[in-house]
C-alpha cells in the first residue's frame, strides 16, 4: 500500500521544514541529496532552528507516492510551511539570495 496523501501532509504540516531525501543528513546515499541536506543545515543552523528529514530509500513506496503527490518527479523534495519549493538547487538558490530565510519567516 502506497503512502497516502494524509499521511505525507500530515509530515509537512507537523514540520516548518522537511526534507524528503535519499538517505539521511549524516549519510546521503546521493549527490542532490547531499547539497539538500547541508543546505537545510546550514539554513537550520544560521536561524536556530530544525528540519525533519525522510529517507525515501527506507520504503520502497516512498518514491512513487510522495513524486505523485507532490507532482514534482525528483528527489530531494523540501517543503517549507507545508509548500513544496523544489529540490536542491532550488533550495541553495533560495538561501543564497534570502527568500528561503523570507519564506520561513511568513
Amino acid at each position: 500500500m502506497d503512502w497516502t496523501p494524509e499521511e505525507l501532509q500530515a509530515i509537512v504540516s507537523e514540520h516548518r521544514l522537511v526534507l524528503f531525501m535519499k538517505g539521511v543528513p549524516g549519510a546521503p546515499q546521493c549527490g542532490f541529496s547531499n547539497r539538500a541536506a547541508q543546505v537545510m543545515e546550514t539554513f537550520a543552523k544560521e536561524n536556530d532552528t530544525v528540519f525533519a528529514s525522510v529517507d525515501v530509500l527506507s520504503d520502497s513506496r516512498a518514491i512513487p507516492s510522495i513524486c505523485a503527490w507532490s507532482d514534482f518527479p525528483t528527489m530531494p523534495q523540501i517543503y517549507i510551511n507545508g509548500e513544496l519549493i523544489g529540490g536542491s538547487d532550488i533550495a541553495l538558490e533560495m538561501h543564497e539570495d534570502g527568500s528561503l530565510k523570507e519564506m520561513y519567516e511568513n
